[in-house]
């Protein structure tokens, strides 16, 4: 079994995570999501339109995801890595080699964002309203 696992805020939940999420599942056999805590996200500088339990809710609604997490720390990913016996490590590619440390625990992999679509965008263009 290939177990593959990746983090995200997952704000403003739109098709481009749908289309990641579904590239992810398509690698392996389970993936597991760590979705960053409001906590954690403020510690980052960041916002979410949405609370924690709202992300944590739609990504297990989602077909192509096994099961979910929380994620509270940077530090955490090789101990996630370990604890659920992980083979693939992926992220988009705006994040390209930001987790290469992790190679030695599992493949890292970096995948292209869909085009034209972030939450950060959709935040712009729902603002301009």
């Amino acid at each position: 079994m290939t177990t593959i696992i990746t983090y995200g805020t997952f704000d403003i939940y739109h098709v481009g995570h749908v289309r990641l999420l579904r590239r992810l599942h398509g690698m392996g056999d389970r993936l597991i999501v760590g979705c960053s805590t409001d906590g954690f996200n403020k510690r980052k500088g960041k916002s979410s339109v949405m609370p924690y339990e709202d992300r944590v809710e739609l990504l297990k609604s989602c077909i192509y995801v096994d099961e979910v997490f929380a994620e509270k720390d940077w530090k955490q990913k090789p101990k996630d890595i370990l604890r659920y016996g992980v083979d693939i490590f992926a992220m988009g590619d705006d994040w390209a080699g930001k987790f290469d440390y992790l190679r030695e625990y599992c493949e890292v992999v970096y995948l292209s964002r869909t085009p034209g679509v972030s939450s950060t965008e959709l935040k712009e263009q729902i603002s301009a309203y």
